[in-house]
């Protein structure tokens, strides 16, 4: 039987082919989990469309701004009517202002902070939030985050600050939800050659750096991604929650 056989699942944050949540919805189908998707804007629909619809032509693709409550609200009753519960959330899902990831992190307007954490962390919050009653069965929610949020990534500012802020409030939810047998974790990935990723300046040098000082001497691929999340979503990690876990080579134990 395959991991995921019989599980429900939506999908935020999936842009083009090369973004990590792609790879992670294409991992959870191949293990047998049947998807609904999401997009931001019509610039993204398309591109969902055309990558979703190769899981079939009835394959639910909604709308959502997640600043908006009323379009997450919107989402999880459709999903509600075309799915009747659901077991499996993917929040990929950043954003900061292109100017906040330039120059210093004290330079950081009050705007840019706020629609960074609003967008990258808060909506974490409130897609759990909504999803959780359809969690009937209980269920997994991940997130994804990066080392910024832990230690210093020049460039990376605000972002890093927000995904602190996601990382805390993963282990709030966990606490929150787990009574529900709903289980919140994120996955903290090395760098990938996504859409979001190439905004950030000296992004090439950080891959460089991940390469020469990892353990393992190379950098992260997205099916690698796509496999770890399949694991946190079965039952195999059942008991795993509130967790960060790294998949980046090992660079996070390095000390020098």
């Amino acid at each position: 039987m395959s991991l995921l056989e019989g599980k429900l699942g939506i999908v935020f944050g999936v842009a083009n082919k090369r973004s990590i949540a792609w790879a992670i919805a294409q991992a959870w189908a191949a293990a047998g989990a049947k998807l609904a998707f999401t997009y931001q804007g019509q610039r993204l629909k398309e591109n969902v469309e055309e990558l979703a619809g190769a899981f079939g032509a009835d394959t639910l693709i909604l709308p959502c701004d997640v600043t908006r409550d009323e379009e997450v609200a919107g989402v999880f009753e459709e999903v509600g009517r075309a799915f009747g519960k659901l077991h499996l959330l993917l929040h990929s899902v950043a954003f900061a202002p292109r100017d906040a990831l330039e120059g210093r992190f004290v330079d950081t307007s009050r705007e840019a902070f706020r629609i960074a954490h609003d967008v990258s962390a808060y909506s974490l919050v409130a897609l759990a939030r909504a999803a959780a009653p359809l969690m009937t069965e209980g269920g997994s929610i991940l997130g994804m985050s990066y080392y910024g949020a832990e230690k210093v990534v020049p460039h990376y500012n605000v972002m890093g600050v927000a995904k602190a802020s996601l990382e805390a409030s993963t282990r709030y939810l966990a606490y929150d939800l787990g009574s529900q047998r709903i289980r919140v974790n994120c996955i903290s990935a090395g760098p990938v050659n996504t859409l979001a990723a190439r905004g950030i300046s000296g992004f090439s040098e950080m891959l460089r750096e991940y390469e020469a000082r990892s353990p393992l001497k190379r950098n992260v691929v997205p099916d690698e991604l796509g496999a770890t999340g399949t694991f946190l979503a079965s039952d195999g990690a059942a008991a795993i929650t509130g967790q960060v876990l790294y998949v980046d080579c090992g660079y996070q134990i390095m000390g020098m």
